[in-house]
């Protein structure tokens, strides 16, 4: 018999790693917004995501809370002004807010909410990030947008952090996403191999030029899978093993030229790589969470080659 770990000892483990995480020095803290598992349903303890950056906010001290990405379809963003804006209260200035525009149909569907076609859900975005922002600044906000209409909306407390905390817009769609990530975004994020990554990058230069925006004022940052071993031939026995489990995950030669998979001497080339095309913050994820051996690896054979 398999013993089937109890959900409270799962949120015991994420509150764990994350003030190893904090111990370790890493300088923030991500978790996903969804409400069960990408990219199908598992039946697995998925926690909600403001609810656990609340509980992390209290847990930790000093590092930085961020979501990757919190989805606008999910809140109203008058409610994701109140939420953001008390995190960061309660956190001591420590919230990063990460935006997307959603894109998991399944989950959508699921759980009730409309799925229009992607030009709307990005013009929602764009028009949510103005209203969060606006209410993190304004004593009464009034908003009237094509999907949003926002009447005197209050929002105390302010945010701590001035002159607000950072906005990461997440997403790579060249033609919409990236134009909003130009004009509204301190932080974008995208994902890709090098030659991809550096394309999306060039694109998002040329939305910068067409909108009066100076490029250099938004930080380029990558969110990869991070997978550590003493040897690749280890590393890659973990990930086929993973493949096993989770077919849609591409080949061990594929998979670690866009994630940062392997040695802690390959992924520190990997790293610079990128730093090389101007990524200067890294957000990875650890596929052998709840296992801390890639956490601690980073942080002490990775990290301090960049420090």
């Amino acid at each position: 018999m398999v013993s089937i770990p109890h959900a409270a000892d799962k949120w015991s483990t994420c509150r764990d790693v994350a003030l190893r995480a904090e111990r370790l020095g890493y300088d923030s803290i991500w978790v996903y917004d969804h409400f069960h598992n990408v990219p199908t349903p598992a039946h697995e303890a998925v926690f909600e995501c403001w609810t656990v950056m609340a509980a992390l906010a209290e847990a930790t001290t000093t590092i930085r809370l961020g979501q990757m990405v919190s989805c606008t379809s999910y809140r109203p963003p008058t409610l994701t002004a109140k939420i953001t804006s008390s995190l960061d209260v309660m956190s001591g200035g420590r919230l990063d807010w990460g935006v997307g525009a959603g894109w998991y149909n399944h989950e959508y569907e699921a759980y009730g909410y409309e799925y229009p076609k992607p030009s709307v859900r990005i013009g929602m975005l764009r028009e949510a990030v103005e209203i969060v922002t606006a209410m993190w600044r304004e004593a009464d906000t009034t908003y009237e947008g094509k999907y949003f209409s926002v009447h005197g909306a209050q929002c105390d407390p302010k945010p701590l952090q001035d002159p607000r905390p950072p906005v990461w817009i997440g997403g790579s769609g060249e033609q919409l996403t990236l134009r909003v990530v130009a004009r509204l975004a301190d932080k974008s994020n995208f994902g890709g191999k090098p030659h991809e990554w550096q394309h999306k990058r060039a694109v998002l230069q040329q939305h910068c030029i067409d909108v009066g925006r100076d490029d250099d004022e938004i930080e380029k940052t990558w969110s990869p899978e991070c997978l550590i071993r003493a040897t690749e031939d280890e590393a890659q026995s973990v990930h086929e093993a993973r493949r096993q489990r989770e077919p849609w995950l591409e080949p061990w030669d594929s998979y670690r030229l866009g994630n940062l998979a392997g040695t802690a001497e390959q992924v520190s080339e990997r790293i610079a790589e990128y730093v090389a095309m101007g990524c200067t913050y890294f957000v990875p994820w650890f596929p052998d969470y709840p296992g801390t051996e890639t956490l601690e690896r980073l942080a002490t054979e990775v990290a301090p080659n960049f420090r």
